[in-house]
């Protein structure tokens, strides 16, 4: 850093950086009106090894009400843009775009007109329902988000008014003066201006899992900090520069938070299908309007008819079950770990035909432990009994770490010492003479004690670093060299660990490091997560491909891959990420057809990954953790953030989140996908068939002159309450055991085949024959109208039970199909079938809906024509089946 730099500009940082600065940053962030001076940054540094780490005298920070001044200018250090849009207009303004809460506004707007104040009540409350179904679902994800924001929030350590003060990091603001440790996560952008080893990791800025040196005095960007980066080692102090969104990590949330996802294949098929029939709707409703006025009835008789039809056309039932599925089926995997942000993405489950996954944390356990550890030309497995020259090199690795390790590796050596009997306070007794830092060039930590008397050194780093200071002839270190290549090339992560007897301390680095002995080499791995091996076999055998995505060495990609039983591509196993720089759109293309694991791939390159996948028509799931993944994960059809080691803006990204970052977690989202769609398509020929007797009654009552079957009460009632109840019962029948043995769908197939639409549609034709012959044939015989409608309703939702069992088995007969496993299905089709009695006996509802009592007979009657006019397909399955076999092959529900 730059000596004697008063009043610098903020926007160095970025300058350093190339990148252009934030808007509304001035000048004005540095404490007091000035940058830190060379004397500061020395003052500073010598206090690094002051317990009390305070500034020098003269800097006494903002103060509390310039901190709330520059609050109120720069904002919250919030790193994920705030949507400033109240959420209550969202919800009320929403429902707007559905038809049908037009058309019931519109009856309700007639019926008032006309003085019906009850019907006019009753359609302003049916919008209700249709406002609120996934309000809910989407309430619950955003209350599971904010618990992980609070808990991955951050507090900071501040000196303001002369003082140190731990402070909220929404508060922080620029110029801070910031106190940084070990594990902190860094709440903003800075400069480091005094530093003791500080080591950050950056990966989830950067993707790269390397830590990276932080120095006050190193080269141009030695010394600039980025929030959501964390410290792994080390002390320092820094001055914040940027907050919010005007940081790294904020500016690339913003970015990721304009980009629209498209619609799904389904919601573009249900919307499309809507849009025709509303059309179609439209225009018989004019005619009906028309003919009704011609015909001399009053201009609110005609509407109602009008919008009658319209909304017995309009199939709201689609869109409404299709929420109440998606909803349900999140529910679901929020029970099993699995957090869904946007319903359209459990309905995208059912289809997807790639997975990219990490490596770290997804397929393995995200922790290093240790694999081997080699002394005097032996292994010892991590099971088996220490020797005692694994035991010198052990305690000799714990002796080069710190007391308190917040690094990984270290913390590993600490759980082995532990598993083993070895007592680490005991071993790190003594005085700590000297702790000199990493050297970024060999590699390597260095500790000298003095214990009982006598001074030592221990080392531990990499092997060349270690090499380099340790007495030891060729043939030998060429020996080491090979053992520790032949354990790196295992996907294993590996250190040297050396040691030598002091004389005298001298305090000099290089002195004291003179003369070390090579004790050997500890091997750490990250294991693979239980469970994943078989979670990739059914991934195989359901016809899902997986590819593994990491920052990784390629030889530990390839030794987790075949640990996992992940299949490499024989021509070229393991691509890396150089290589996809190279490739151009051909050669990448050819690239993602075939390679199965990707090696030290950084975030950009998994977004070219996802655009190749995509352009070849796979539907791409794809997990991150990292801020730069955030393109990657918004690009991907279901993108999948890490729930306990995910940042902000890669959760905000993401159509999914896993709570317990596990591989088997997103198979079992694939699976309870599949699921969803196969009784989706279920529910949906059920509505199918369900839609001509409303139609029909709708259209062929008015144009013979005869009084309305079914007003705008009776349709909200139907699509809004009763058959989405009734959808129910497809939404709870378990998953057919062949359901992962199957190849994905193909998201340009429709919800249903020509065979079966056609199937459901001449079900429903049948039973509007019976229920119209019914209606008309009791008006012909002088019954009262409430009465008639009574009956024709009555006949028309024992049909729909009907029809609700023949959907559950469209291949077999009804006599051969199983119940079991699913609980709700006597429910559901009681009280369907139970709400015709209750509407037509019970004063309030009968009157609501205009409709009288019935007598034994009108009963026996409407279930007589229910049964005829549904179960003549029966015959037709039965003699399908025996011709095509069914009957032997198990195709049942169960």
């Amino acid at each position: 850093m730059a000596a004697g730099t008063a009043g610098r500009d903020a926007r160095q940082p970025y300058a350093m950086l190339n990148e252009q600065p934030s808007a509304g940053v001035s000048a004005d962030w540095v404490c007091t009106g000035r940058y830190p001076t060379q004397r500061d940054r020395r003052v500073w540094r010598s206090g690094m090894r002051d317990t009390t780490l305070a500034p020098p005298p003269g800097w006494p920070g903002l103060t509390s009400a310039e901190a709330a001044a520059r609050l109120r200018v720069h904002g919250p250090n919030r790193l994920v843009p705030e949507d400033r849009r109240p959420p209550w207009l969202s919800w009320l303004l929403h429902p707007l775009t559905d038809p049908m809460v037009v058309l019931l506004l519109l009856a309700a707007a007639t019926y008032l007109l006309l003085g019906d104040y009850i019907d006019a009540t009753v359609s302003l409350a049916a919008v209700v329902p249709i406002a609120l179904v996934s309000l809910v679902l989407e309430l619950r994800a955003e209350r599971t988000l904010e618990r992980l924001r609070q808990l991955t929030a951050p507090k900071a350590v501040v000196w303001r008014d002369g003082r140190q003060q731990v402070i909220p990091a929404e508060e922080i603001v620029p110029g801070d003066v910031l106190f940084l440790q070990e594990g902190d996560i860094i709440p903003a952008d800075g400069l480091l201006v005094a530093g003791q080893q500080v080591m950050v990791d950056e990966s989830s800025l950067t993707g790269e899992s390397q830590p990276v040196a932080k120095s006050a005095d190193g080269a141009e960007g030695e010394h600039a900090l980025f929030a959501g980066t964390t410290v792994l080692s080390g002390r320092g102090i820094a001055v914040v520069t940027v907050t919010g969104a005007a940081t790294r990590y904020g500016r690339i949330g913003a970015l990721v938070a304009g980009i629209r996802q498209p619609s799904t294949p389904l919601q573009r098929l249900i919307r499309r299908l809507i849009g025709q029939l509303a059309a179609v709707a439209a225009l018989f409703s004019l005619g009906v309007l028309v003919v009704e006025l011609l015909r001399g009835s009053g201009w609110g008789a005609a509407v109602i008819a009008a919008v009658s039809l319209a909304i017995a056309a309009i199939p709201e039932e689609f869109p409404m079950v299709f929420t109440l599925y998606l909803t349900l089926g999140a529910w679901r995997l929020a029970r099993r770990r699995a957090l869904i942000r946007r319903l359209v993405g459990v309905e995208t489950l059912g289809s997807t035909t790639v997975i990219c996954t990490d490596k770290t944390g997804t397929l393995t356990q995200g922790h290093l432990e240790v694999a081997a550890l080699v002394s005097d030309g032996q292994t010892h497995a991590p099971g088996a009994p220490l020797s005692e020259e694994a035991r010198r090199v052990l305690e000799a690795a714990l002796l080069a770490s710190e007391p308190h390790p917040f690094d990984p590796l270290e913390q590993a050596l600490v759980r082995y010492a532990t598993a083993h009997g070895v007592e680490v306070s005991s071993v790190q007794r003594g005085e700590l003479l000297a702790d000199y830092p990493f050297d970024p060039v060999g590699k390597y930590v260095t500790h000298v004690w003095r214990r009982d008397g006598q001074s030592g050194v221990y080392a531990k780093g990499s092997i060349e670093g270690i090499l380099a200071r340790c007495v030891v002839a060729d043939t030998t270190a060429q020996r080491w060299r090979a053992v520790h290549d032949a354990l790196a090339e295992r996907g294993m992560r590996v250190i040297a660990v050396a040691s030598g007897d002091l004389a005298r301390f001298s305090g000099e680095r290089a002195t004291d490091e003179r003369a070390l002995r090579l004790c050997g080499l500890i091997a750490f791995s990250d294991p693979v997560r239980p469970g994943v091996p078989e979670a990739l076999a059914e991934c195989r055998a359901a016809g899902i491909r997986v590819i593994m995505i990491t920052g990784d060495h390629p030889a530990t990609a390839q030794a987790v891959a075949a640990d996992i039983g992940l299949p490499l591509a024989r021509d070229h196993p393991v691509v890396t990420g150089d290589e996809v720089d190279t490739a151009d759109e051909g050669q990448l293309a050819q690239i993602v057809r075939r390679a199965t694991v990707f090696a030290r791939a950084r975030p950009e390159q998994k977004y070219r990954l996802v655009r190749a996948l995509r352009a070849q028509g796979e539907v791409t799931a794809m997990t991150g953790d990292g801020i730069n993944d955030a393109p990657a994960l918004r690009e991907a059809d279901i993108g999948v953030a890490m729930g306990q080691r995910g940042t902000e803006v890669a959760r905000a990204a993401a159509t999914m989140v896993l709570l317990d970052d596990n591989f088997a977690t997103i198979v079992a989202a694939v699976r309870e996908g599949r699921r969803i769609f196969e009784n989706l398509r279920r529910s949906f020929a059920y509505l199918i068939a369900f839609h001509p007797p409303l139609l029909l009654a709708a259209l062929v009552v008015p144009l013979l002159g005869q009084p309305l079957l079914l007003l705008p009460v009776h349709l909200v009632w139907l699509e809004l309450i009763v058959h989405p109840t009734a959808s129910l019962v497809f939404e709870a029948d378990p998953a057919s055991p062949e359901l992962m043995r199957r190849p994905p769908r193909r998201p340009v197939r429709g919800m249903l085949a020509a065979v079966d639409f056609a199937r459901a549609v001449s079900e429903g034709v049948v039973l509007s024959i019976g229920v119209l012959i019914l209606y008309l044939g009791a008006l012909g015989r002088a019954t009262p109208l409430p009465e008639a409608r009574s009956l024709a309703l009555a006949a028309m939702i024992f049909g729909q039970s009907m029809l609700v069992l023949l959907e559950r088995s469209p291949d077999r007969p009804l006599w051969q199909a199983s119940l079991r496993g699913n609980r709700v299905l006597p429910l559901i089709l009681a009280a369907s079938v139970g709400s015709v009695p209750l509407a037509v006996l019970l004063p309030a509802p009968a009157r609501l809906l205009k409709l009288a009592p019935l007598d034994a007979l009108q009963w026996a009657t409407g279930a007589a024509v229910a049964l005829a006019f549904t179960l003549w397909v029966e015959p037709l399955k039965a003699w399908r089946a025996a011709r095509t076999g069914l009957t032997d092959r198990g195709t049942a529900i169960h």
